[in-house]
């Protein structure tokens, strides 16, 4: 059983959902540090002939250090989520899939229950995923029990909780997971680790030049959740074994 583990992002990029896609079992790994510049609470949309920028707006009244991803709520007297729709609406409003698409993003920013940069940027990914077709079961690690250890040790935990053998990684966490042995904790433990290897395909675009590295959002308003789906699979390349860099 392969186990992927990612932070919730903010109407994330198309490798997210591939790597969700790859997955038997995918875990939000929320009980962790939000860095406030990063992406659990921004994205890009295209905005014309250039990428757009879309920040949500957080309260830390104890301080970054312990703002941790479930526990950051939005700064209520804003009306960001407002203007984020607004800026969705307007620049793919003349989109094939607007019509689709559209209601499934506002029915979630609407939603006034989803308090927690956690809870509303999981239940977005979650209704995006079902928009797709992805349906890998997913799971939150504050909710899970007896999950112990930091770092790689961490992944360790959550592998042995969910029965899962092998261990997909972004390939950006690399150095993370193997900060001192090949593989870290987790193939000392008896977990074969791999890296993702996802290229980010061109697909229809409006607005002049294509822009990479958009929300996935961008890809499913051109396209729809078909084509964004098959898009998915063919830019998923083999993953690389984490031996092969040995």
């Amino acid at each position: 059983m392969i186990l992927s583990v990612m932070q919730p992002t903010y109407l994330p990029w198309l490798g997210y959902f591939a790597l969700i896609q790859s997955a038997d079992k995918f875990v939000f790994l929320d009980d962790v540090k939000l860095e406030k510049s990063d992406w659990h609470i921004r994205n890009r949309i295209k905005a014309k002939n250039q990428p757009l920028m879309l920040s949500c707006h957080v309260s830390t009244p104890n301080g970054r250090l312990a703002a941790t991803i479930e526990n950051t709520s939005f700064v209520k007297e804003t009306v960001w989520k407002k203007k984020h729709l607004k800026s969705i609406y307007e620049n793919y409003n003349k989109t094939d899939y607007f019509e689709e698409l559209f209601p499934v993003l506002s029915s979630v920013f609407e939603k006034d229950n989803l308090n927690t940069v956690a809870e509303f940027n999981i239940a977005l990914i979650k209704a995006l995923m079902d928009y797709i077709g992805i349906n890998t079961p997913t799971f939150i690690s504050s909710k899970l029990s007896n999950v112990e250890g930091v770092k790689d040790s961490r992944l360790v935990s959550l592998c042995n909780i969910l029965d899962c053998d092998v261990y997909l990684s972004p390939i950006g966490a690399k150095d993370y997971i193997e900060e001192f042995t090949p593989g870290g904790q987790l193939v000392k433990n008896n977990i074969d680790v791999y890296y993702q290897n996802f290229e980010h395909p061109e697909y229809l675009q409006r607005n002049g030049n294509f822009e990479s590295h958009l929300s996935v959002i961008d890809c499913l308003f051109n396209i729809g959740p078909s084509k964004a789906n098959e898009l998915i699979k063919c830019s998923t390349k083999k993953a690389h074994h984490y031996a092969d860099f040995y």
